[in-house]
């Protein structure tokens, strides 16, 4: 499969210790209020994107497979011990991108009927072109999907993608996915200062994908770098391991580009993120 590599079997945490929870937080976040997290990977850090800017450091597989990486009952478990009542969502993200996740339909339905909350699945839209793909996704009551450029060069230099994938392919797919969703459909741009692409040229991309919500972020979480580290997952604060800061967009140009969007798309809701916050 491409991308694979060796490190996929080989779990990033030390062995004979606990196993660690599928599940994490709830922390704040401005996107969604406190945010139960929810990881179907757990394993490694695993995704079809390398983005310069992760949370989680260098990605250590780089994949389009989907597989089962933690069953279904290990969440169900994991969220009866967890402290979901103080959750007002429940978020599917942590070590990766959670489509490769070949139960995230299953866990979805798990995690609702357990909890009752909305359940929500960030994702960088790789495999929303894949027919059982957008059914799981479509079981979640609000998706949110990346979009970090605008331009197919830079779309290879800030998401660096698994081999196959452009940005045409994850725009149609999530033009695909909103023909069929019902649900609440937001799209994530995270805006650095070498992102160089016009705020403009973003336009006729969301034009077609038909948000509900646009989110205007920039990278105030630290890189780091090739170590990963399983609490970078829930990264919402001081972290307790070596990384380094990434240079940001001024709040004043993020409220320019909130106002750009504003005016552009009327009837969308625009969102950015406070200055100083870090989730």
């Amino acid at each position: 499969m491409a991308g694979m590599d060796e490190e996929q079997e080989k779990p990033a945490f030390p062995e004979g210790g606990s196993a660690p929870s599928t599940i994490y937080g709830p922390v704040h976040s401005w996107r969604v209020g406190w945010s139960l997290g929810v990881d179907l990977i757990l394993v490694n850090s695993i995704c079809s994107f390398n983005c310069v800017y992760c949370q989680l450091g260098r990605i250590r597989v780089h994949t389009l497979e989907r597989k089962l990486f933690v069953p279904t009952h290990q969440v169900r478990q994991d969220l009866v011990r967890s402290d979901w009542r103080k959750a007002d969502v429940v978020t599917f993200s942590g070590s990766g991108e959670p489509t490769l996740a070949l139960n995230l339909g299953e866990a979805v339905e798990a995690a609702r009927d357990l909890t009752g909350k909305p359940q929500v699945i960030l994702t960088n839209g790789t495999l929303l072109h894949d027919t059982q793909v957008r059914r799981d996704a479509a079981r979640a009551d609000r998706v949110f999907v990346k979009l970090d450029a605008a331009t197919e060069t830079t779309f290879r230099r800030i998401n660096r993608p698994v081999e196959g994938i452009t940005l045409e392919s994850v725009v149609s797919g999530a033009e695909q996915f909103r023909r069929e969703y019902r649900g609440w459909l937001g799209v994530q741009i995270m805006f650095l200062p070498n992102s160089r692409d016009p705020v403009e040229a973003y336009l006729p991309l969301l034009q077609r994908m038909e948000p509900n919500e646009i989110q205007v972020n920039t990278p105030t979480r630290p890189y780091p770098g090739n170590q990963w580290h399983l609490e970078s997952r829930g990264s919402h604060g001081e972290v307790r391991y070596p990384a380094r800061p990434l240079k940001i967009l001024s709040p004043q140009r993020l409220a320019e580009i909130e106002d750009y969007f504003e005016a552009a798309l009327p009837g969308v809701l625009i969102r950015r993120v406070p200055s100083g916050r870090k989730t």
